[in-house]
């Protein structure tokens, strides 16, 4: 059995396989640990702004706060409008890709924009 499995719904970690589903005993939940698994990674593969919603390629965000540029003196100024973004699997959290008038082509996370 595999020790690492828990019930989505309650947490119970005494979960029991029956068949190709494994049950819960405490709240009688029935799940496949593989549909499960695919479910996450699809709400992971979403990127979402600020406040939530859903970015997809070729959006227009708006930065919300000030952002200091690494190794150079200028700032992404707060409220700064960017059009025509791209999603980028950045491993460092710089998920969007796009360019800022004024400043050139830069990576942003989108924990620090909102949609436009």
């Amino acid at each position: 059995m595999d020790s690492n499995l828990k019930c989505p719904v309650c947490g119970c970690e005494h979960v029991y396989p029956d068949g190709a589903l494994w049950m819960c005993p405490e709240c009688a939940h029935e799940w496949n640990p593989a549909e499960t698994a695919a479910e996450s990674s699809e709400a992971s593969a979403e990127i979402r702004d600020a406040n939530g919603n859903v970015l997809a390629d070729g959006d227009s965000v708006t930065v919300i706060k000030d952002l200091k540029i690494k190794g150079s003196s200028m700032v992404v100024k707060g409220g700064t409008k960017v059009k025509n973004i791209r999603l980028s699997d950045g491993g460092d959290g710089h998920d969007i890709a796009c360019k800022i008038p004024g400043i050139g082509a830069m990576n942003l996370k989108s924990e620090f924009v909102r949609k436009a």
